[in-house]
């Protein structure tokens, strides 16, 4: 079952961006807190969105969190996944597929012409996943990040 994130979600998404950061070995990078995602997901404008993997019992094994981008070529949103985690004991079981469904069906509703995200080079088991899925690796494309000091240097004020 996939559902739409409440507040109440917010410690188990946090458990989960956790376990994910540990998986992809930057545990240490994993700092945000349940405060700034509580206000992300759920504040007065919100910054990101979220959905839960349950299994029938109601235990959350899965998320994904996902905010609307705008292609300047297309001219419409689109929905970047930032986030997609299920739990490695739950793999397997259709949960990552579902909540990739959900915001493929999220995507055609609101006209929406992209879905797109990040994967590890390393990651061959879920490249091969997305490939099943008919996702098509943007190759030509190297992904640049400023942070830390070097954002805070580029961002200085001039003095």
């Amino acid at each position: 079952m996939i559902r739409t994130a409440t507040p109440a979600d917010v410690p188990v998404i946090r458990a989960m961006i956790r376990e994910l950061a540990e998986y992809e070995k930057a545990l240490d990078e994993a700092r945000a807190t349940e405060e700034q995602l509580r206000e992300a997901l759920f504040g007065e404008r919100p910054a990101a969105y979220a959905h839960i993997a349950e299994t029938e019992d109601g235990e959350p094994v899965g998320f994904a969190l996902w905010f609307l981008n705008f292609s300047t070529w297309r001219g419409v949103r689109g929905i970047y996944l930032e986030d997609l985690y299920v739990r490695p004991e739950r793999r397997g079981g259709g949960h990552g597929k579902a909540l990739l469904t959900e915001l493929a069906r999220i995507c055609v509703e609101r006209g929406y012409e992209r879905l797109e995200w990040s994967v590890l080079d390393w990651n061959e088991p879920s490249i091969a996943f997305y490939r099943s899925l008919g996702a098509v690796p943007q190759d030509e494309w190297t992904v640049f990040r400023l942070t830390d000091g070097a954002l805070g240097e580029l961002g200085a004020p001039s003095r």
